[in-house]
């Protein structure tokens, strides 16, 4: 039986004050969130936090991304576990989705907390992270060229993003802080591309969307050049084919958490694929 929610813990909206303290939380996991990886979610997302008294004991974000919306850093201090705040606040997660299916990326030990609210796994997503050598790219195909993206390739990037993970990102893409772009062309259309941006202990790549897995690894391969001494970290579906290719020059898998959706999870389209995510919060 599950603990009763204590009479003296209020829960409620986040605000942009409460972030440094929720950030102490994503700390005390050895989680290496920046206090401005937590600010872009807040921007995006609606927050929700649980205070015992002055203290900020717990946080959920839901971000909602057109028919779906994503639910991330749901967090309770270490001192305050077992006693049912996680499930309230998956209910204010869940309660701001409104008609929206909820998705979430679980660590595969939690994953049956979720399982028990009526969660199913469709897929896995890997985390792969070090000082990544830089591999030599691949051959495009016949008529592909990769380039440098602008402003005026929004529209089509939001396009692609969109068909390659069923998710309205307008939003959340006009909030990344993004370093370089890059895309692939082929007879003047953009066919895929990929993003660098500072997250955590360095750079992130993602999101990655391309229509094959050698498109993929141009594009990687590409913006490593960029920072060929930083500390680089990419999420990516289990089953897109990277991982091993990713190992070879240096990102190790150091982690694995489950994809689970509350309803009928999202399908690519268009004939483009997500090969990374933006992050595991937002998916």
């Amino acid at each position: 039986m599950s603990a009763l929610p204590h009479p003296a813990y209020v829960y409620r909206p986040m605000t942009r004050a409460d972030l440094p303290a929720a950030h102490a939380l994503s700390v005390q996991l050895k989680w290496p969130h920046r206090l401005e990886d937590w600010a872009m979610l807040q921007r995006v997302s609606d927050g929700f936090v649980v205070l015992d008294g002055e203290r900020l004991i717990g946080s959920a974000f839901t971000c909602p991304q057109g028919d779906y919306a994503t639910i991330g850093l749901v967090i309770v201090s270490n001192d305050y576990q077992g006693q049912g705040i996680g499930r309230r606040l998956m209910e204010h997660a869940l309660e701001a989705c409104q008609s929206r299916t909820p998705l979430l990326n679980a660590t595969l030990a939690g994953a049956p907390l979720y399982a028990s609210q009526g969660f199913v796994e469709f897929g896995r997503v890997q985390q792969h992270q070090g000082q990544a050598q830089v591999p030599a790219l691949p051959d495009l195909g016949e008529g592909e060229t990769c380039r440098a993206l602008h402003a005026d390739d929004h529209t089509a990037l939001l396009a692609l993003a969109k068909a390659a993970s069923g998710l309205d990102r307008s939003e959340v893409l006009r909030d990344l802080q993004v370093e370089h772009a890059v895309g692939i062309e082929r007879d003047g259309q953009l066919r895929g591309f990929a993003l660098l941006r500072p997250f955590g202990r360095g750079r992130c790549i993602g999101p990655v969307v391309a229509e094959d897995l050698n498109q993929a690894k141009h594009l990687i391969g590409v913006l490593l050049a960029q920072v060929p001494d930083a500390f680089v970290r990419i999420d990516i579906p289990a089953d897109c084919g990277l991982s091993d290719w990713l190992e070879h020059n240096g990102l190790k898998h150091i982690d694995t958490v489950a994809q689970m959706a509350l309803g009928k999870p999202p399908q690519a389209s268009g004939g483009v694929h997500p090969f990374a995510l933006i992050t595991q919060a937002i998916s």
